[in-house]
């Protein structure tokens, strides 16, 4: 499969701004309008792949939009990325790496029809979990 973001937009119809490393498009599908996502430029599938100003002008361009976003859609955002290579690639999985920057507001459409649920799947860490991620990140 050609890779979608590598062959952006030829009329640039959905592009924002285009950087030396990254660039910003709306995204399509969406999931609320004035979703957008920041792409690094050099195709590549896993975030610690960045070189380090590749992830500054990636961050630029999140703290961009963002600021766009609050000024005119939104009281406060959402910043993603997803690293699942069990997934096939489809419209809605794209193997090169993304960020999602999405608008949100106190009852969006996102909250209201699956974010709201999230409440219920938080739960206490116990000790001895809480011993074994440490040991987990400190090995």
């Amino acid at each position: 499969m050609e890779c979608p973001f590598c062959n952006l937009d030829k009329e640039e119809s959905r592009t924002l701004r285009k950087g030396k490393f990254s660039t910003v498009i709306l995204s399509n599908p969406r999931l609320m309008k004035g979703h957008c996502l920041v792409i690094p430029n050099r195709h590549i599938e896993k975030p610690w792949e960045l070189k380090p100003d590749e992830l500054q002008d990636i961050f630029e361009n999140i703290f961009w939009v963002q600021q766009k976003l609050l000024n005119s859609l939104a009281t406060g955002t959402d910043v993603r990325q997803n690293y699942r290579p069990f997934l096939a690639e489809g419209r809605t999985k794209v193997n090169h790496l993304h960020f999602h920057v999405l608008p949100r507001t106190n009852d969006d459409e996102l909250y209201k029809e699956s974010m709201q649920y999230e409440k219920n799947l938080f739960q206490d860490m116990s000790d001895a979990e809480r011993q074994k991620m440490r040991q987990l990140f400190n090995s």
